[in-house]
């Protein structure tokens, strides 16, 4: 079950169920896959809202390793679809949401937790 307050995500696909977290190891291999020197470089990269599917594949993966899962860029390439790329896309949303906070034009920032 992932614990959102270490910042791990769920995510379905078909009949399995993934965590999904961004860990120190995890935002490194981010910041070569995206070819950035440093994690405000990163954010800002994320910040745009414009993620292509090459993007998500490498948020997926990293993701996922992060969240404890053995699996390779390949492995992660073929992972079903069943219900078509919005899950994905939303989990991908909402981890880097969890990691990086929202982005300061954002419609609908988060609720205050505990006041």
């Amino acid at each position: 079950m992932a614990n959102r307050r270490r910042g791990e995500v769920a995510l379905q696909l078909g009949s399995e169920r993934y965590t999904l977290c961004l860990t120190l190891g995890a935002l490194a291999e981010l910041e070569d896959a995206f070819g950035v020197q440093d994690l405000m470089a990163l954010a800002e990269r994320f910040g745009t809202g414009r993620l292509s599917s090459r993007d998500l594949l490498a948020i997926l993966g990293v993701g996922l390793r992060g969240g404890g899962h053995a699996i390779s860029d390949a492995e992660v390439a073929a992972l079903p679809l069943h219900e078509g790329i919005e899950p994905v896309a939303a989990a991908i949303a909402e981890l880097l949401t969890a990691t990086f906070g929202a982005p300061a034009h954002s419609p609908n920032p988060p609720e205050p937790q505990g006041i």
